[in-house]
């Protein structure tokens, strides 16, 4: 049975900024928004989970307490959620003073070897903020993204999105060069990229390059 809460957003009575709103006023609705993930109706589960990826940005600490939650939610069979959890559980790490993140570091970097781009993209776009959070795990998160080097081919994941991913890669490197020993890597990664076909990875590889060298 949906909360009242629940039915408003099904019904569009309230809007996903709205509801923001409500639980930032009051964070004892967070329980409900996590059950809203499970629903049935699209409109539920995706405008929770939105709202509670906004709310793991500016308030992780008051969604700490499910992140067990989140992580069963990188299990789920519709990928939107999937993407939420790989985003609302980087942001928890800021918090993560369980580390419950090193528990499931693997498990969090098997989907660099998702079939579908956005999950890859996902994982590596969020690398910087868990770099940032977890320094001392910036040599391993920079041992995983060098394999985007050699992802394969799949029907939604071709040559020209491996590019794609190769550009969030190096943006991510920014961040991972101010805490891993491995730099050396880095820079041989963009290396490889700074005369690419595709216009915006050539841009992103230059720049580092000029950055970092």
């Amino acid at each position: 049975m949906e909360t009242v809460l629940l039915q408003k957003l099904c019904s569009k009575q309230i809007t996903k900024t709205q509801l923001y709103k409500k639980v930032e006023a009051d964070f004892s609705l967070v329980p409900q928004l996590i059950e809203g993930t499970t629903s049935t109706k699209a409109t539920v589960r995706y405008g929770c989970a939105s709202v509670l990826m906004e709310l793991s940005v500016k308030h992780p600490d008051k969604l700490y307490p499910h992140m067990e939650h989140f992580i069963g939610l990188l299990d789920s069979k519709h990928r939107i959620l999937t993407w939420n959890a790989l985003a609302i559980v980087a942001h928890l790490t800021a918090t993560d003073s369980e580390r419950k993140f090193d528990a499931i570091f693997d498990k969090y970097y098997s989907f660099l070897d998702n079939e579908y781009m956005v999950t890859v993209a996902n994982t590596v776009g969020n690398s910087g903020e868990i770099a940032k959070n977890k320094p001392y795990l910036a040599d391993r998160i920079t041992t995983e993204l060098l394999k985007v080097q050699n992802l394969q081919t799949t029907p939604h994941l071709t040559e020209e999105c491996k590019l794609v991913i190769a550009q969030q890669a190096i943006e991510t490197f920014n961040t991972l060069m101010q805490f891993t020993k491995n730099k050396t890597a880095l820079l041989d990664f963009a290396e490889q990229h700074k005369n690419s076909s595709r216009d915006a990875l050539r841009k992103e590889a230059q720049m580092f390059l000029k950055k970092w060298q």
